[in-house]
Parts: C-alpha cells; structure tokens; sequence
C-alpha cells in the first residue's frame, strides 16, 4: 500500500435515514476509484460493506462498516453507517473519527427522522457537513422542491456544488463552471451564489472580489471554502445515482480536493483531566506524525475468528507495528503485534499508521470503547469528550433456555455490550430479571438473531418491569430500636433519622449528625448500610427509592449487645418508618416519543398517544404526505405500542424514543403498584 501524508488523508462518515443508499453510494465510490472490479448490490448481498450474513438476510445495514481508496494522490477512510433509529448508536460513533459528515438523503422520500438528527449531531460535534442527494434517476422525485425544502429545514447555508444534467444521467460542478446545461436551476447564478458565499470568509479576497468581480482562481477558494466548511456557512449539495454513476466521480473529486484533511478539521475535543471535573482544560493535538502517539478507540468488534478488535483513529503520532502502546491511565504497556486497515470484512495489514488514519489492532482484551491510546505516560489524563448517545429504554428480561446456560449467556451479552454503546445489559436483583436494552423493537432483534446464530445460545424472552422509583414529598423522622435476646449474647442497637425530599435527579446523601458518641462511630457504616437496603427493596412499590437525604442524629447502643447487625437492622427499619411517614410517591420514566407516519393517520396516532397518558408537544410536515408527531408519554404506556402503529399507519409509520425525565405515577396507578408489591411480599 502507498504511504501517504497526513495533508492527503480524508476521512469521511456515510450517514442519513435507512433506505438512501449509503451502502450502495460506498461500493460505487470503491468501483470509481478502482479498488473493487465490480459493484455488487445490497439485494445480492455482495456488497463490500454489508458483509454479515444476518444483514445479507435483513437487507440493509446493521453496523458500521470501514473502507478506505485512493483518489487523485489522497486516500479516503470512509465509515458506512447504519440508517435506521435503532442502530443509531452505529452512527454516531463514527462521528468521532472524521472530518466531514457526508449526509446522505433518498431523492424519493426526501428529509426523514436520521437526516435531521445527524445533521444536527454532526454540527454539534464540529464536523464539516455535505448532503448527498442520492437515486436522482429514480421515477417520480421532485428535485427542485427536494432542494427547497433542504433549504427550509437547514438554513441558506446549504448551496449548490453540483446540479444535475441531461436528464439525470450526469451532473454539472458548478464551483468552476460559470455556464452549462440544467435540469434545473441556473449554473450560472448557482455560481455566483456559490461564490459570494465562499469569499465572505476572506477579507481581502472578498474586497478584491466586490472591486473587480473578477472570480478568484480555484486555488484561491480552497483556503475560505475550508474554513466555511469548518464553521458551518457552508453546507454543499451534491447530486448522485450510486447506481448508474452520475455524480459518483464528481464527489470523488469533492472529497480529494475540498473536504477537510485532518490538519484542517476542527480540533477533537480531547481535555486533561478528570470525567467530569469542570477544571480540566481542554487539549489540542498535533496532527505531527513525529509527536506522542495520541489515538481513540471509537468501535470495538468481536470477531469469531480475530478476536476482540480495537478500532481507532489516529489523531496525533505515529502507531508502527509492534508499538508499545497504553490504554487510558494504565501503568502496563500492550504490544501492537499487527496493525490493520479494514475493507469491509477483510483485515489489511500495514506497517503505520499516521494522524488521520484508521485502522484496528487485534487480541487486546483490555480495550474498550471510548478508551484514548498513546505511547507516553505524558497523556495518561487525556479523554476525547463523549458522543451524546440516546438512551436505550426498550427492554426485554431474557432467560436461557436450558438450564447451565446462565455463564455463557452472561458471557455473550458482555461481548455484544461492548460493541455496541447504545446496547445495555442490566441484572436485577430483586426481580432475578436480566433485562436486555435498546433503542427499538428490531435493534433487539438483532441481538436475539445473533445470538442464537452466531453463539448458538437460545433465549426466552418476556417484557421487563418498568424501572419505577419510588421518592417522598415531605420531610418526617424514623426511629427504631432493633433488640434481641435469645441466650448468651444478644443484639442491641438504636436509631432515630430525618429524611427529607431532594431535588429530582440529585440521588441519595446521608448525613451524619451524631453528637456525643451514642452511636459508636464503627457503627455508623452499618446503620448506612442498612439505609441503602431500604432505599434499595423500595417501600410503597418494591422500587428503589431515589433523591432523599437521609440524617442520623440520634441513637443509643449497649456496651455488650451493641453490634453491627443490630443497627444495620434498626437503620433500615427506621428508615421504612420515616419514607411510610414521608408521604411516598411512585415515579415513573417518561420518553420523548416521534412518530412519523402518513399525513391521514395523524388524528389516529395523536389519539392513540393521548389515549397512553401522552402529551403532544408539536406536529410538523415531514415529506410530501408525511407527518412527524412529537411528544412525551409514560414508558409504561408503549410497551406493546409497535404493533398498534403497523395496525394504524398500514406498516408505514416508525418512531422512536429516548429517556426525558422521571414523573409521579396518578394515584390509581401508583395504588395498583402498590397492591401487586403487598400480595408478592405476602407470597414470599
């Protein structure tokens, strides 16, 4: 392989709404550039990209995938993403090892859910955005108005690189071109829009321009086109088929020579300092290929037959083979044995890797996601600032089903939680539940499939207990006195606490205002002990009791009996005592909720969202006869809420949801909670 500077590395992220052709636009862009003699296609299931046998089977894209090409002297890292909702967490981590975020859209349906979002994500992360108008040659697409309604829904910003021409068979670029033949629109004043916009970012170019208009030459542009890419005044529009060609080369030509090389870009976020700690400065690395080593793990894959696989991106330094490398603040060093770039499926060894790089090392079972890697303990504190991933809220408890199964099912989940950050395993003690999580119906699907095909574990599956809390609403004080004799030594231990509401989402504080030593000091861990356990079984409904402040200020002790049982006993007492005082309340998660479906359906999914306690926050156009539906309702309320919508929308409508906050439960519910606690503690 070619070795190449960091000035001629691009490295670009495919994103957009399922259905655009992301898959289909990466394998045209390998056939252009002659890495690949043919294109496959995404029904034959040949494609460089969609390589797993289970999105084979679904027929789009379930991962992210990594390829990289060579074009006009550059080499291009390009990550294709997965469009669906449920696999945005996919998506979203490739935000963190690029550039330029190349938002791709379908011609025929238009701006959809994944396209608002990741323009939106991509534009909070810094990165360089361009939209792709994809399948221009389909039948019955409305370009002009595609084009009207980019503008509308993302600003002026977003201008015209290319337009499409004879009948869509090819396009027109029109930074360079001044004059040429349209389906629509003028070359000539896309130009001149064009232009007027790029040189606003050149003082002196901008004046010289207004003196003379005179265009400046191409060379002179790339300098304000960068830094308006890099600011966000500038959002190009380009125009391609993925599958006859059009507009393929041109976009080749756009990501060589205008997207942003890895010393152009914005600065990742990195910071020293701790998770967290508002006094951690933030740092800049050097895209320097003589620096430290500075690289961050965005994606980890467990491979059956390569084992776990780190992947990465360079960001500062040089990783050669059989480097020295450490993980996070660890103190022990790994050896790259072999360093990777991935096509697809297969591992392609190289020797280095350089700033802008990406690429994979195998068999480091301490790397994980999010993890920073570097060759100096200089860079111990360094962390890139997280990505904002949704929280995934649709759960199902899973039970292997035969029995001895329990460790490999544990061992299983861990693999698919760590490669996939929107996927999250929790056990539950008091329920003996393990619940699975994820962003949507078909993302658990997905984990379900591979489990039994590619673990060969089977699953049952059932709904899970919605995580309630329980809170009070007052202040009140507990009091017990834990005393017991039976023969010899006995147990004695006394505890009077307050307990006062906090501030929603503040979590538990105890406080110890024990004056005198009535309660010895070495017993204090045991009374807070027994706190936590009562906070943790829940009092009204079984639910773990959150944001209280828990205060002891009084009890008493005996110089033979007092023992640490008995006042892990009398702290928990007291501390039911005080929440039964306190006037407890049940809370329950509520989600944001979008539903997108037919205009004719809205009355429908409006009622049927009111109907399950939801409350409508807004209704707005989405494409032609597609309406989108915002709201919050009780996640206790759409469990079963996937098969109404098919029911409603005649299959057509999605949604999707992402944690807002906790709520009281009406009281009919919270004494229905309450009952079904009581008859399960008389059954145990």
């Amino acid at each position: 392989m070619p070795r190449y500077t960091t000035d001629a590395i691009r490295a670009i992220a495919l994103v957009g709404h399922g259905g655009a052709g992301k898959t289909t636009l990466a394998e045209a862009l390998l056939h252009a550039a002659g890495a690949i003699k043919a294109m496959g296609s995404v029904e034959k299931g040949n494609t460089v990209c969609d390589f797993d046998p289970m999105e084979k089977s679904a027929g789009h894209s379930l991962q992210s995938a990594l390829i990289h090409f060579a074009w006009r002297d550059v080499h291009v890292h390009v990550i294709d993403t997965p469009g669906y909702p449920d696999f945005s967490g996919q998506s979203i981590e490739a935000l963190a090892a690029v550039e330029t975020a190349v938002v791709v859209i379908n011609a025929q349906t238009g701006i959809e859910l994944a396209t608002e979002r990741m323009m939106r994500w991509a534009a909070n992360r810094g990165l360089a955005r361009m939209i792709v108008v994809n399948k221009i040659d389909a039948d019955n697409v409305d370009l002009p108005g595609l084009v009207n309604q980019i503008r509308e829904r993302f600003g002026k910003t977003c201008m015209l690189l290319d337009l499409p021409a004879h009948d869509r068979h090819d396009v027109v670029e029109v930074l360079e071109h001044s004059s040429g033949d349209a389906d629509f629109e003028s070359v000539a004043e896309a130009h001149r829009a064009l232009i007027d916009q790029i040189v606003e970012e050149d003082e002196s170019l901008l004046a010289r321009y207004l003196e003379d208009g005179a265009d400046p030459k191409p060379t002179e542009l790339h300098a304000p086109f960068e830094k308006a890419l890099r600011e966000g005044h500038l959002v190009p529009i380009l125009f391609t088929s993925a599958r006859t060609g059009a507009g393929v080369r041109e976009l080749l030509d756009v990501l060589a020579t205008l997207a942003p090389s890895p010393r152009e870009g914005n600065p990742p976020p990195f910071y020293r300092g701790a998770p967290g700690d508002p006094a951690a400065e933030a740092f800049s690395p050097e895209a320097d290929a003589d620096q430290h080593v500075l690289a961050h793990v965005f994606k980890v894959v467990v491979d059956p037959f390569v084992g776990k696989l780190g992947i990465f991106r360079v960001y500062q330094g040089t990783v050669r083979k059989d480097s020295q490398l450490y993980i996070g603040e660890g103190k022990r060093p790994f050896k790259a044995g072999h360093l990777f770039m991935l096509q697809g499926k297969d591992y392609v060894e190289v020797d280095e890797l350089v700033p802008g790089d990406i690429g994979a090392v195998a068999k480091v079972e301490e790397i994980s996601f999010d993890c920073v890697l570097h060759d100096s303990h200089d860079e111990d504190h360094l962390h890139l600032k997280p990505l904002e991933f949704p929280q995934p809220m649709q759960g199902l408890a899973v039970e292997t089903q035969r029995k001895g199964d329990e460790q490999r099912l544990f061992d299983v989940l861990h693999k698919l939680e760590m490669e996939d950050p929107c996927f999250v395993v929790e056990r539950h003690p008091t329920t003996n539940e393990t619940v699975i999580r994820g962003l949507g119906e078909i993302h658990l699907k997905s984990k379900l499939d591979k489990m039994a095909s590619q673990y060969k574990i089977e699953v049952t599956t059932a709904p899970p207990r919605i995580p309630y809390r329980e809170t009070i609403s007052r202040h009140a004080e507990g009091h017990h006195r834990h005393k017991k004799q039976s023969g010899g030594a006995g147990q004695f231990g006394e505890v009077f606490l307050k307990i006062e509401p906090r501030e929603r989402g503040s979590g538990f504080e105890f406080v110890d205002h024990v004056k005198g030593g009535v309660i010895p000091t070495v017993f204090l861990p045991a009374v807070e002990k027994g706190v936590r356990q009562a906070l943790h079984d829940g009092v009204v409904a079984g639910h773990p009791v959150d944001d209280v402040r828990v205060i002891v200020y009084d009890g008493k002790t005996h110089p033979v009996d007092g023992k640490e049982v008995a006042f892990v006993t009398a702290g928990r007492k007291a501390t039911i005592a005080a929440i039964l005082a306190a006037s407890p309340i049940v809370l329950e998660p509520i989600v944001r909720i979008e539903v997108v479906g037919p205009n004719d359906a809205v009355g429908d999914l409006s009622g049927e969202l009111s109907g399950r306690r939801g409350h409508i926050t807004g209704t707005e156009n989405r494409v032609p006869g597609t309406s989108a539906i915002t709201g919050e309702v009780p996640l206790a309320e759409i469990t079963e809420f996937q098969s109404r919508l098919k029911s409603l929308t005649g299959g057509q409508g999605s949604y999707s949801i992402e944690f807002s906050h906790y709520a009281q439960v009406p009281p009919p519910v919270q004494a229905q909670l309450a009952a079904k606690f009581k008859l399960r503690d008389e059954e145990d």
